[in-house]
Order: structure tokens, then C-alpha cells, then sequence
């Protein structure tokens, strides 16, 4: 069996994070992760790539557990995180709520930074209401934040 050395550039569910180097064999290498932009080619000049990405996954993920616990605990305590857009008659939005605009509320109304890339919407949310998403602040930790989404003035 031959393997291949790949530099993951996306989280792969089951293999590894964006930056690690990964050996998977040929074909999955060659067939699915790069044509998909999952990985690139290992080689030794691109060890500086893998550098950049560890430093910039370091720049957006917290620290350390404890760390995580108590932005959770900041995340649920809150009644609600409130995002507003562009309703028609109907009370439907125009588009869908996205995770950047979840990140940049909780940013305002708590105080919080939270990587928009974290937050993990299980159904697309394109109406008024009260929901609930999940946010995955560290791999052991993650949060039930309410979200509710009001109409433009």
C-alpha cells in the first residue's frame, strides 16, 4: 500500500486539523481530499505554510480548558444573543442568519470573542424566533447559546 504526505488546509472529520501532516494512502490522497482543497501536497518548502496556519489556528482558538469553561458559562448565562435582519411579510428573513453574525452579536451584547468557524447551526435559521446553536469553543468544551431573531427597524 502506498501513502502520501498531505498537509491538511481544512479540518477533516476522523483525520486531523487544518495544518497537521497527515500520511493517508494514495488514492484517498489523490482522489478526495486534494481535488476537494482539503489538503495540499507535503513538501519541504511547505513547512512554512504549516507554520502560518498553526500560528493563526493559535491566534483564534482559547487557550486552555478553564478558558473555555468560563466563556461557556458567559454563553449560556445570557438569556438571549440577539441578531436581527431583513423580514418580509410573511416574518421570513431574507437569507439566513449566519455564523459570522451569531460570532459578531455575542462579541457585542457579551463582550465574548468566539471563532465564527465554531459555531455550528444544526438547522439554516430563516425566520423570526428563539433558537439554539451550538458553539464549540475548545475540543473538550463546548455551549448551548439561545439566539434570537428579530426583525430590522
Amino acid at each position: 500500500m502506498a501513502t502520501t504526505k498531505l498537509i491538511l488546509t481544512q479540518d477533516v472529520a476522523n483525520l486531523g486539523n487544518a495544518g497537521e501532516v497527515v500520511e493517508v494512502k494514495a488514492g484517498y490522497g489523490r482522489n478526495y481530499l486534494v481535488p476537494r482543497g482539503f489538503a495540499t501536497k507535503w513538501t519541504k518548502g511547505a513547512q512554512k505554510q504549516i507554520d502560518q496556519m498553526a500560528a493563526a489556528r493559535r491566534r483564534h482558538e482559547i487557550a486552555s480548558v478553564d478558558d473555555a469553561r468560563a466563556v461557556r458559562d458567559t454563553l449560556q448565562a445570557a438569556d438571549f444573543v440577539t441578531v436581527t435582519g431583513k423580514v418580509g411579510q410573511s416574518g421570513r428573513l431574507f437569507g439566513a442568519v449566519s455564523p459570522a453574525q451569531i460570532a459578531e452579536a455575542v462579541k457585542d451584547e457579551l463582550g465574548q470573542t468566539i471563532d465564527r468557524r465554531r459555531v455550528l447551526i444544526a438547522q439554516p435559521i430563516k425566520a423570526v424566533g428563539d433558537y439554539t446553536v451550538t458553539v464549540n469553543l475548545h475540543p473538550e468544551v463546548s455551549a448551548n447559546l439561545k439566539v434570537r431573531v428579530a426583525a430590522a427597524k
